[in-house]
């Protein structure tokens, strides 16, 4: 099936709905190395207007990667909730753009609205939507999710902790800890990402934040972002493992080249569930993605970056997760090229992900050698900050020593904070309270007043 577009008098074509997407999307550099971008500025413009005229109830019988080959194609089709889908079934794409906007579109309906979404569907119409669009669309969605806090509420962003150490050194990483504490950081999870896969050395930091955690009565949650199989093994072990991590994609061959599918997926799930440690909920899981995973993979089947961008969305929604975030400009300038695409793919994926029903974070950074600069981050933060993102990172000093880019600091969060009102998890505010790091409002303690902390700590080892 093929679909036209007549203007300025001239007749184009596009060979198939997976075609008209990729020349719709905004421009970026993973596109045009996949070869299926469009060649020109007149071209997008004229396969938005196409895409625009798209009934939505396309989605649901022109498939991208086919339903035979790819299991998460199967997901999508096979889960799509009929009854929720119907108060918009009559529209075309761009009268979902208008239904959005409007006041219609309110935050209850919007909530029931996304289990009749398909991921191939909020890709097509944020392809015909402004950044300002974006924003207002997403700002009216709240997701919310619970471990041993609470994520998602209205006028709060929570933020990631992040700890990392080059060598995994156990003091290393407790100092970056009461660092972001003493600044208000650490309501998502903390999280570290590892330098080593050695299941001993993995247990260790398990069981170092797990302490850290129990000792200091921190209503938050830990995560050791190693491979799903890993931590069922840790689980296997008895090691206390809070949260179960794992990037995903949005094909299946893309999953594969991460060693995963969606029983391996599901076998995490259950595994972490069945500690119980969470005191408020059972979201256990936390994935990360980002455009340029699939293509980075060769295994995009010619779909555009932003819409198996979505897909993964859809693969994450089945789990239930506590915590999803987009790592929008880690993968480098061959897939978003500088600030611009950086800033616009991070509207995308926050919007795309918030109205398929996912609490969605975004680690808003860049590599070295892209075409961006903090500037560009702080930007895109702020932005991501008034849409209503449910968490960002906090890094020390914003820089990343172990996995090498930039991103977002303890610092950062805070400006955020102050400029636009927001709070934090509340049972994670209370703490800071109580243990008086803040105020009741949330406003922090001058800094010294953190050391009372250095006590409660545990005594690491040197790595």
């Amino acid at each position: 099936m093929g679909y036209t577009q007549t203007a300025g008098g001239t007749l184009w074509r596009f060979d198939d709905l997976k075609c008209l997407m990729a020349k719709a999307s905004p421009e970026r550099s993973g596109d045009s190395l996949a070869g299926i971008a469009a060649a020109s500025g007149e071209e997008r413009a004229v396969a938005r207007l196409c895409l625009a005229n798209v009934p939505l109830r396309s989605f649901l019988t022109e498939t991208f990667i086919p339903y035979e080959a790819d299991e998460v194609t199967r997901l999508i089709l096979d889960g799509h909730d009929a009854s929720a889908f119907h108060p918009i079934a009559h529209l075309t794409v761009g009268e979902f753009r208008d239904w959005l906007l409007s006041d219609a579109a309110t935050p209850h309906a919007l909530q029931n609205l996304a289990p009749g979404l398909t991921p191939e569907m909020v890709a097509a119409v944020s392809k015909i939507m402004r950044n300002q669009d974006l924003i207002a669309v997403a700002r009216k969605v709240e997701v919310v999710t619970r471990f041993r806090n609470t994520i998602g509420l209205r006028r709060t962003m929570a933020t990631r902790l992040q700890p990392n150490h080059p060598t995994d050194d156990a003091r290393g990483i407790a100092a970056s800890v009461i660092d972001g504490l003493s600044l208000g950081s650490g309501d998502a999870v903390i999280g570290i990402n590892p330098a080593s896969d050695n299941v001993a050395v993995l247990g260790d930091l398990c069981r170092l934040l797990d302490e850290i955690i129990t000792r200091l009565a921190i209503p938050t949650q830990a995560c050791v972002l190693t491979h799903v199989t890993t931590s069922v093994q840790l689980i296997e072990r008895g090691v206390p493992v809070d949260l179960v991590f794992q990037s995903i994609a949005g094909t299946q061959s893309a999953n594969e080249s991460f060693g995963v599918n969606l029983g391996i997926l599901r076998e995490g799930l259950e595994a972490g569930r069945s500690l119980k440690r969470g005191s408020l909920g059972d979201n256990v899981m936390y994935f990360e993605t980002g455009q340029g995973s699939a293509l980075s993979a060769d295994a995009h089947g010619g779909v555009d970056q932003q819409t198996c961008e979505a897909r993964a969305y859809a693969v994450a929604r089945a789990f239930e997760p506590l915590l999803v975030n987009t790592v929008v400009g880690f993968i480098g300038p061959e897939y978003l090229y500088d600030g611009k695409q950086i800033i616009r793919a991070g509207l995308e994926d926050h919007f795309c992900g918030k109205l398929m029903g996912l609490p969605l974070g975004c680690d808003i950074c860049h590599t070295n050698h892209a075409e961006a600069d903090q500037d560009d981050m702080d930007t895109l933060l702020t932005l991501l900050g008034t849409a209503g993102v449910s968490f960002i990172m906090g890094i020390p000093g914003s820089d990343d020593v172990m996995l090498n880019y930039q991103s977002t600091s303890f610092h950062d969060a805070l400006f955020l904070r102050e400029v636009l009102g927001l709070r934090r998890a509340p049972e994670f505010e209370q703490w800071l309270h109580r243990t008086g790091l803040s105020d009741a409002t949330g406003r922090l303690s001058p800094p010294a007043d953190a050391t009372h902390l250095l006590g409660a700590m545990p005594r690491p080892r040197a790595a």
